[in-house]
């Protein structure tokens, strides 16, 4: 049989295959700490598992709409109006079988071959690779901790060919859990914007994110950029990774296009799914995901503080998501070496920046937080000592 050529090409993520090696060691009777992946454990709120034991109660669950139940799409743009301040028309809204299927749409609606794409370095992984699936060449921004990591408009401008035709941006970002500061954010929209190229903006950990120095919610690109198209996701803030539930903003010119290959993709998101998700939007459901995101807080702390202590340095401490991404170099491993040794010694599962990119792939490790704090807490103390094992070099630090 041939395998496809883009088959061929799109390369393993990482940190499922490290979550693969860690589930092998637990099931030979190994207590695995589990770093790797972003999956919150607190699980969806109370009244959205409710919502979703009314909904299968039997009844016939028939397809929704192509671009997601009514209800749900405008429960999705009050919340941009409540939470963010920025006046959502409805019908721009898509609901989508997660954060990835929007990211596929969007990727199908805007991209031809040969077109190039700006993402920053480092950055999540399967983002390059969708867009690489479609035909995309992606040209990795290299950042630096003076950036937060993240893109800007000077990198992205003297990176800038004649066939640049849209920038994706992520913020707050996965690996390194870093925003972009709203004025530059603002700047790097309306150079691309200027350029007739396209945004598209990945905001799956916005609302985890740290308020401003006025306790208010930090901002979307929405309100910066109306016509970006902005990438968001149930799995993060409301913890419903395994729901598959994710939603896009997107101009309205671009609405018929998504329709058209959501109804051709996927038909439509898991209905039983978007029933339960309409609980999200309760007054109860937010206080306790605003709860949780304190939580996150006080987990990355926590990391921080621990990480300090073992002597592996965070060169930007993260101000959203669940992320923190250290430096590992001072240990004499490469990043693969030191996450491939710390699961099969200290039973501790991270991930190597091999992953995110090309500048930190032998250099850093991403650490999720999104485990419980005692988890945490376990991990460091095994992080430690395996540190502390690797000999004269690591000892130093």
């Amino acid at each position: 049989m041939k395998i496809s050529q883009r088959a061929r090409a799109i390369a393993p993520f990482y940190a499922m295959e490290f979550g693969k090696q860690a589930a092998e060691l637990e099931a030979a009777g190994h207590h695995v700490v589990k770093l790797s992946l972003g999956e919150p454990d607190f699980g969806a709120p109370p009244a959205v598992l409710e919502a979703m034991r009314n909904a299968m109660d039997g009844r016939p669950m028939a397809y929704t709409a192509a671009l997601g139940l009514p209800a749900l799409r405008q429960a999705i743009a009050r919340f941009y109006a409540d939470r963010h301040g920025v006046e959502v028309d409805p019908a721009r809204v898509a609901v989508t079988a997660g954060a990835s299927a929007a990211l596929v749409l969007a990727t199908a609606a805007l991209v031809d071959p040969g077109d190039e794409v700006l993402i920053a370095d480092p950055s999540y992984p399967c983002n390059r690779q969708i867009m690489e699936s479609f035909g995309a060449r992606v040209t990795l921004v290299p950042t630096t901790p003076a950036s937060r990591f993240q893109l800007d408009a000077a990198s992205v401008g003297a990176h800038w060919t004649g066939d640049t035709r849209g920038v994706m941006i992520a913020t707050p970002s996965n690996p390194t859990g870093t925003s972009v500061p709203a004025d530059e954010l603002r700047t790097l929209c309306s150079l691309a914007r200027e350029r007739g190229a396209w945004r598209l903006v990945d905001e799956i950990y916005l609302d985890l994110a740290d308020p401003d120095d006025h306790g208010r919610p930090p901002g979307t690109a929405l309100a910066h950029d109306p016509d970006a198209v902005v990438i968001n996701s149930f799995s993060k803030y409301f913890g419903m990774t395994g729901w598959r539930l994710g939603w896009c903003v997107v101009p309205e010119a671009l609405v018929p296009a998504l329709e058209r290959l959501a109804q051709n993709y996927f038909l439509c998101a898991s209905a039983p799914a978007q029933h339960a998700a309409l609980a999200c939007f309760t007054p109860e459901s937010l206080a306790v995901a605003e709860a949780r995101r304190v939580e996150f807080a006080e987990r990355r702390a926590l990391v921080l503080d621990g990480l300090e202590r073992i002597g592996l340095p965070v060169p930007v401490p993260p101000d959203g998501a669940f992320y923190t991404y250290f430096d590992v170099a001072a240990t004499g491993l490469s990043s693969w070496d030191f996450c491939a040794r710390a699961l099969s010694e200290a039973h501790v599962a991270l991930t190597p920046g091999r992953d995110f990119g090309v500048g930190t792939a032998e250099s850093h490790v991403r650490l999720s937080y999104a485990a419980s704090a005692g988890e945490l807490r376990e991990g460091l103390a095994r992080l430690g000592k395996f540190v502390s094992a690797l000999g004269p070099t690591a000892s130093s630090l």
